[in-house]
């Protein structure tokens, strides 16, 4: 455990699956959780998820024994921030719920802690709004699964102080993450839209009957998703420039690309395109259970960050 986290104090707003990832590598890494959520079956919920992903943190290194020893559920918000050092909050996407938990959360908690939030595009200037102390909030957006994938986009508002943002990189590199702060909001941040413009194509060539679903992803899987693991789109064209690096692929490859952008696709999520994307989710995938797709996924994920981090 590093000595940035020793004795932190950590509440979870939310015990979704963002919400129970989170959990579980905040234990695994030493720290005390409370979780609060007002559903009653939360903790139910929350340790049955922590115990199936325990075998994954022991693969990546981490003590799980005991794990949910330094773990309390607390259903009152205002009592559940009361001691915390960072709260990680994983409410419902809507902006009048993150405001009213927020509002909560910054009376009760003490001054010192660290406001994060697990929003996938809600910017934070918006939220804040509801805070009378707005540079203290900060967006901390992880890519599902947190407890595996290593990126967190650090996503300042408007008002958000240097020192948060600062605090905020510090905590998640302690966690063993890997965090980017982004230079200014934009609405999605950067995974997600770049996930979204690749889907949308990969939306448009099914339904254009290019490639089904599983050709599709083998394809990406066996061609840029490998690449892109080792070295994203602009280290790869810098590459493929040759010894003129990407000023060359730009020049001589790069107008060719450009001239391909007009005619990708703007597919619509309409009830022809969701049936067929549906059916062929069924044909493809549907043999198998999703719980057990998923496993397989994060175990090749397991394997590939090793790999990647030199460690197998």
């Amino acid at each position: 455990m590093s000595d940035t986290l020793a004795g932190t104090r950590a509440t979870v707003i939310g015990a979704g699956v963002i919400g129970i990832s989170w959990t579980a590598l905040f234990l695994a890494h030493g720290l005390h959780v409370t979780v609060t959520d007002p559903r009653p079956d939360a903790e139910d919920e929350v340790r049955a998820g922590v115990a199936e992903i325990a075998p994954t943190l022991a693969a990546l290194g981490l003590p799980t024994g005991g794990l949910t020893d330094r773990l309390r559920f607390e259903g009152d918000l205002a009592t559940a921030v009361a001691d915390a050092d960072l709260v990680q909050e994983n409410g419902p996407e809507r902006l009048a719920v993150k405001r009213e938990i927020w509002r909560t959360v910054e009376q009760a908690a003490p001054a010192h802690a660290l406001f994060a939030t697990s929003t996938s595009g809600v910017p934070a200037t918006a939220i804040a709004e509801a805070l009378e102390q707005p540079e203290r909030l900060v967006v901390g957006h992880p890519f599902n699964p947190p407890h595996l994938v290593p990126l967190v986009e650090i996503v300042p508002g408007e008002r958000t102080s240097p020192e948060t943002v600062e605090r905020a990189r510090a905590l998640y590199t302690a966690l063993g993450k890997k965090p980017q702060v982004l230079r200014k909001e934009i609405p999605g941040f950067v995974a997600n839209r770049l996930q979204s413009a690749l889907f949308r194509e990969a939306v448009h060539l099914v339904a254009e009957g290019v490639v089904t679903e599983a050709e599709l992803d083998a394809v990406v899987t066996d061609s840029i998703g490998l690449r892109w693991a080792v070295a994203g789109p602009f280290r790869t064209f810098h590459l493929g420039g040759g010894p003129g690096g990407l000023p060359h692929f730009l020049t001589h490859l790069g107008t060719a690309m450009e001239a391909g952008w007009p005619a990708l696709g703007r597919p619509a999520l309409d009830e022809p395109t969701v049936a067929l994307l549906s059916r062929q989710a069924e044909d493809a995938f549907g043999a198998e259970p999703v719980a057990e797709l998923a496993t397989r996924r994060d175990r090749a994920q397991l394997a590939l960050l090793r790999t990647l981090d030199g460690t197998s």
